[in-house]
């Protein structure tokens, strides 16, 4: 029987999401992915029209089985409503991976309320709620596993991003904690830092000046993620739990 995967923020081709898709599709996963094209509008590398119907395509040419919703998890319901879909289409979940994220620049100079409650409630409220939603399905018989996305913020400082780091600092606190509270019924649950990954947000000039900070030579890429996580979330790493891990090829602050 094919364990279900269901992966958030898969909206584009070239992001970390659509490429997790893949590679846990390759493991034979049967796989549920949300994306939101109107977040996508509104940000400099634009939306793909397209994208869901071409990525199911492509994941189902794997031999799995494939759906998906648009999820806005700005939404109160959307959490809900994800678990939902997929108990009722595909079957119980055994894993979770929280990839969607809001991000805008947010200084000392420039936060407002606003932006931080923007920032909260996809990052921290959606993503925690969905994990809970989770933990009430999961068929933890199959090892269920959890892992949400962050981005160094514990690191170093990011001052042009304050509402995604702190936003993002919570999700680090809360693997910590919520891993004690499921370990007894097989779930495992953590945090992955790819660094900085090109996924279509690095513009040439700002490459040129990570490259020097990377001692590999070159940027991280989707891929160098998905492969980690698709170890994470396999029988191989059931004693891996409440961790966040930084896989940054040496990424230099």
């Amino acid at each position: 029987m094919s364990r279900i995967a269901v992966v958030t923020g898969a909206s584009r081709l070239d992001g970390m999401g659509a490429s997790i898709c893949l590679k846990l599709a390759d493991q034979g996963c049967d796989i549920f992915f949300t994306g939101f094209r109107g977040y996508d509008r509104n940000m400099p590398w634009g939306a793909e029209e397209e994208s869901f119907e071409k990525l199911e395509g492509l994941i189902r040419e794997k031999g799995v089985k494939c759906q998906w919703e648009e999820i806005d998890f700005m939404s109160e319901d959307g959490p809900e409503r994800v678990m939902n879909i997929v108990t009722e289409t595909m079957g119980k979940p055994s894993i979770l991976i929280n990839n969607a994220a809001y991000s805008t620049e947010t200084t000392i100079d420039s936060l407002t309320g606003l932006e931080l409650d923007r920032h909260y409630t996809v990052n921290v409220r959606s993503a925690c709620m969905l994990t809970i939603k989770f933990f009430e399905v999961c068929e933890s018989s199959a090892g269920g596993r959890v892992i949400f996305l962050t981005s160094g913020q514990s690191l170093g400082p990011m001052p042009n991003e304050l509402a995604y780091a702190v936003t993002k600092s919570s999700v680090e606190a809360f693997v910590k904690s919520a891993a004690t509270s499921v370990a007894s019924k097989g779930i495992t649950i953590n945090a992955v830092n790819p660094g900085p990954t090109q996924t279509g947000w690095i513009v040439e000039e700002f490459k040129e000046e990570l490259l020097g900070r990377f001692p590999m030579g070159r940027l991280g890429i989707p891929e160098d993620t998905a492969k980690l996580i698709a170890f994470l979330v396999s029988s191989e790493a059931q004693w891996i739990t409440g961790q966040v891990i930084h896989s940054e090829g040496g990424f230099i602050r």
